[in-house]
């Protein structure tokens, strides 16, 4: 049962969206349209969640594995690395390379550009 608390209920989602560059002033009026409003103070989830760029492959590379339903056993399977080099690779502690991001990308449906760093 739910407790009882002072709080208001929110009456406002903030949600993003992805649109081709050259359509952008069409998307903004047409959103407008419906009522939305352009979000002030936005922060990109990356600062919020407080992870540095070495640690944003690691992270990407374990929410896509849980994605595709797969443990680190299963993908090492699939992959050909071992599961200890996955492990290390999604906590940090290993880069993943050009090599193990081309056969990640493919066992997880993914870019692989995804999983090297910028």
């Amino acid at each position: 049962m739910r407790e009882h608390t002072n709080a208001r209920p929110t009456d406002a989602v903030i949600l993003s969206f992805s649109v081709p560059a050259a359509r952008v002033a069409e998307a903004v009026r047409a959103m407008k349209g419906l009522g939305f409003e352009p979000a002030r103070d936005a922060t990109p989830w990356r600062d919020v969640l407080g992870y540095a760029n070495e640690e944003m492959p690691g992270v990407l590379l374990s929410g896509a594995r849980y994605r595709e339903g797969l443990t680190q056993a299963q993908l090492a399977e699939k992959t050909g690395i071992s599961r200890r080099h996955i492990s290390e690779m999604e906590n940090g502690k290993r880069p993943i390379g050009k090599k193990n991001a081309r056969l990640l990308g493919e066992a997880l449906h993914m870019e692989p550009r995804l999983l090297l760093r910028v």
